[in-house]
């Protein structure tokens, strides 16, 4: 889930449980919209905390000149 699905699913979730006040069928809109909500906060936190790109250094040495050797490392 990608961060605009995430938006998306809480702006729905927000109209489903504060704007919408009728049961369709036996089933309450307000608590489809809460449980949407709550999907949509969980998919944010996610995205920022397990599938955000890790931060990238890199390290150049310079041995002797013109032989420049650069490294690149990710954190994990």
């Amino acid at each position: 889930m990608r961060l605009g699905s995430s938006i998306f699913l809480i702006a729905v979730g927000a109209i489903l449980a504060f704007a919408v006040s009728l049961r369709v069928s036996g089933v309450d809109l307000q608590v489809v919209g809460y449980v949407l909500l709550a999907v949509g906060v969980l998919g944010i936190v996610l995205e920022f905390v397990l599938f955000a790109p890790r931060r990238r250094t890199t390290t150049t040495v310079r041995t002797a000149p013109p032989t420049v050797v650069e490294r690149t490392t990710r954190d994990r």
